[in-house]
């Protein structure tokens, strides 16, 4: 497990290791309390630092703590930004079903809660949620594995896939596959898709903590029984480390970069799958801007604090078992090898010298 690291940002973006307390420096605007799940993805690295850029200059103190996928690690780092005076919580849950008794604990102190790209479940103390148009995602990443499967198999039908889904306990997931299943269901039905395996749904797919070596093994296990005589042609992965997994299955027995590589899909553009992109190994990714995400929810909060409504352009979508929360989506964006200047380079997300090194 990493090292946990506790980040008190000043207005004037000083840093000091946030031990066991602490208060607000002079002139801030209160406290804003970050939990994010783990650092063993880029992204909720990313996601953490663009909050705390974007909360320092909006004139707050940000404490940004990570969970590192254990549950009550992440109830603690809550609770004690909760006992730290924090005005505003902003949680990516590691399990968004398991906070209902420190959020009922925030709402008696006063605190707003936002959820942050994972719906925070069964409780009525969540206030908003930011994220992206997650069954969105899971269409373009069904798109994305049929162009592929298009490009590099015009003359096989039907074209022989397995599923991945993502963490049974993170709402996303959910949204994520019923997205893609969408766009290939129809096509199952019309006999241009075979799982080979037959294994769909949730319950059979999903992958704990988004974990690659798990994603792995399970296609090792799918390879030896159902691809010993066939071929596969695409795998449909709904996140970038579960991709690198599959990929190292892949080619484990033999599949390479080339015009027999199977088609997989990936999410949040990380950077060694754009590098793995460049090399012919994934086949696309979806790119979420979390420097946006991290500016709208800012935006957000410091609406609210000012005792404003904040934008909101979703009302429906997401019931989390208690309540309907008010949301903001924003658009993801499909991104194959061609793409990858476009939208990661001349956006600034990377360098180019990041993606060639």
């Amino acid at each position: 497990m990493l090292n946990r690291r506790h980040f008190v940002v000043s207005v004037a973006g000083l840093a000091a290791l946030a031990a066991a307390g602490g208060t607000a420096f002079a002139g801030s605007k209160g406290l804003i309390g970050i939990s994010m799940p783990t650092k063993s993805s880029t992204r909720w690295i990313s996601d953490g630092e663009s909050m705390v850029k974007e909360f320092t200059a909006l004139g707050y103190e940000a404490d940004l703590q990570y969970g590192e996928d254990d549950i009550p690690n992440q109830l603690a780092q809550i609770e004690n930004m909760v006992t730290k005076g924090a005005k505003v919580l902003i949680i990516a849950a590691i399990d968004g079903s398991t906070l209902s008794d420190i959020l009922k604990k925030a709402k008696e102190n006063g605190v707003k809660v936002i959820a942050y790209d994972r719906l925070i479940t069964k409780t009525g103390d969540v206030d908003y949620y930011t994220t992206f148009d997650n069954f969105g995602v899971g269409v373009l990443q069904a798109k994305s594995l049929v162009q592929g499967l298009k490009e590099r198999f015009p003359n096989v039908k039907p074209w022989n896939i397995e599923l991945f889904g993502g963490s049974p306990d993170d709402t996303n997931a959910f949204y994520f596959y019923n997205g893609a299943m969408s766009v290939l269901k129809p096509m199952m039905d019309a006999g241009e898709i075979s799982v080979v395996s037959g294994q769909m749904g949730m319950d059979k797919v999903g992958t704990l903590r988004w974990d690659g070596a798990v994603a792995q093994a399970r296609m090792d296990n799918l390879l030896s029984a159902n691809y010993t005589d066939k071929k596969v042609n695409g795998v449909l992965a709904p996140y970038d480390g579960l991709s690198r997994g599959i990929i190292s299955s892949l080619k484990g027995v033999g599949y390479a970069p080339g015009p027999e590589m199977p088609v997989v899909t990936g999410q949040d553009a990380e950077l060694a799958s754009v590098k793995g992109m460049m090399a012919g190994e994934q086949y696309a990714t979806v790119f979420k801007d979390t420097r946006e995400l991290a500016k709208v929810t800012a935006k957000m909060v410091d609406t609210v604090l000012q005792g404003k409504e904040p934008e909101i352009n979703d009302t429906k979508t997401y019931n989390n078992e208690v309540k309907v929360v008010p949301s903001f989506l924003l658009t993801p964006y499909a991104v194959g090898k061609g793409d990858i200047k476009k939208a990661l380079v001349e956006s600034g997300y990377y360098t180019q010298e990041q993606i060639d090194n």
